[in-house]
């Protein structure tokens, strides 16, 4: 089962322990979280079911491509990385 572990900065307004879980896609492995913490899902992903654009996920240190479908591959072994996206200067 992946691992997926949300920021602390996150964890601060939204409780999301790190947990393992099944899937192949990173859909289906948000699916498991979100079955388990549905107050997370309007945190992480828009109303289309995407990727919010504050947000950005991780697998095994690379950050995701498909932030519409969330159909990048996830590994039985994978560590999964959610956090906010910063920007600045």
């Amino acid at each position: 089962m992946a691992q997926v572990a949300f920021t602390k900065n996150l964890q601060r307004h939204v409780p999301c322990p790190t947990v393992d879980v099944p899937g192949a896609t990173v859909r289906e492995v948000l699916g498991h979280v979100f079955d388990a913490n549905p107050q997370a899902r309007s945190y992480v992903l828009d109303d289309q079911g995407g990727l919010r654009k504050h947000m950005a996920i991780f697998i095994n240190g690379k950050q995701i491509v498909d932030r519409t479908q969330l159909s990048d591959v996830v590994g039985s072994s994978d560590e999964i990385y959610i956090m906010q996206a910063l920007s600045g200067g």
